[in-house]
């Protein structure tokens, strides 16, 4: 999973039944690697049009201006709202989307849980210090002797 993509399933249940899907998809040693921002440098608080905002200008299409804005958190959920300006028209598309920041001791017990063991946490490569990187394994098969 990258892009954060762990952090879109809000609640227990979500998050459970999708462990518990890619534990399934995984062949006996597989592994499952995600990424998932550290709630501790809050983010969020960067997510504004002053820090966020981008002007893209695509061949043969158009110009696109895009940023971000925080419009809510409370406790592990984070609301934003992305906005996308297109070309000279000034077509405005919006998305507002929530992810839940949960921490890695959290992550972790719900790894077990799904029965998927936790080989390492890493510093996410391109953004050390604030993202990290879970690998977890499929326990492999173990195969009985009947006597």
């Amino acid at each position: 999973m990258t892009g954060n993509v762990a952090q879109v399933f809000t609640t227990d249940e979500e998050w459970a039944a999708t462990l518990e899907a890619a534990r399934e998809a995984l062949r006996p040693g597989g592994r499952l690697v995600f990424e998932r921002r550290d709630p501790e440098k809050k983010a969020w608080l960067e997510w504004n049009r002053d820090q966020t905002y981008r002007r893209v200008v695509i061949p043969e299409a158009r110009r696109v201006e895009t940023w971000t804005d925080l419009a809510d958190a409370e406790g592990s959920l984070v609301s934003f709202r992305m906005t996308f300006v297109f070309g000279s028209d000034g077509a405005v598309l919006t998305s507002q989307s929530t992810l839940r920041f949960r921490g890695r001791d959290e992550l972790a017990n719900s790894l077990t849980a799904a029965s998927l063991a936790v080989e390492e946490v890493r510093d996410a490569p391109d953004r050390p210090g604030r993202e990290f990187v879970f690998i977890a394994r499929r326990p492999p098969q173990i195969a009985y002797d009947h006597c």
